[in-house]
């Protein structure tokens, strides 16, 4: 068995799409829209054929607080297939403005990573 998707819901479905294409190179479905309740998502598919879909429906109300650990979906990592590109893509990330929870390291598990928060306060490690 495999992982199909990931979802997440968002308050801002363009902007999210947008980030995710713009910097970890995303390709976007086309968007679903369900005209009867509101909904609209997009899947978005990465190298390698992972998919995360992005939602978005009136109905969904708040916002994450990066700073608090809860139950839940921790963060999802991205490989970025290098220790340059990890760095690259922080510094390209905290140039344009974006949180950084985690300086690119080495951590105990062996992983080199970084942990950013995306545009909703996902928190999205971006590994070499």
């Amino acid at each position: 068995m495999k992982i199909e998707h990931l979802a997440i819901w968002t308050l801002n479905l363009e902007r999210l799409k947008d980030f995710y294409v713009s910097y970890f190179n995303a390709k976007a479905g086309n968007i679903y829209i369900n005209e009867k309740t509101g909904f609209r998502s997009y899947f978005l598919e990465f190298d390698g054929g992972c998919r995360l879909e992005i939602m978005e429906k009136p109905t969904v109300k708040g916002q994450k607080d990066t700073g608090k650990e809860v139950a839940g979906l921790a963060h999802f990592a991205i490989s970025a297939g290098s220790k340059k590109a990890v760095e690259d893509l922080t510094d390209k990330l905290r140039n344009d403005g974006y949180n950084i929870l985690s300086e690119p390291r080495t951590t105990g598990d062996g992983y080199y990573e970084s942990v950013i928060a995306d545009p909703d306060g996902n928190r999205v490690e971006i590994t070499a």
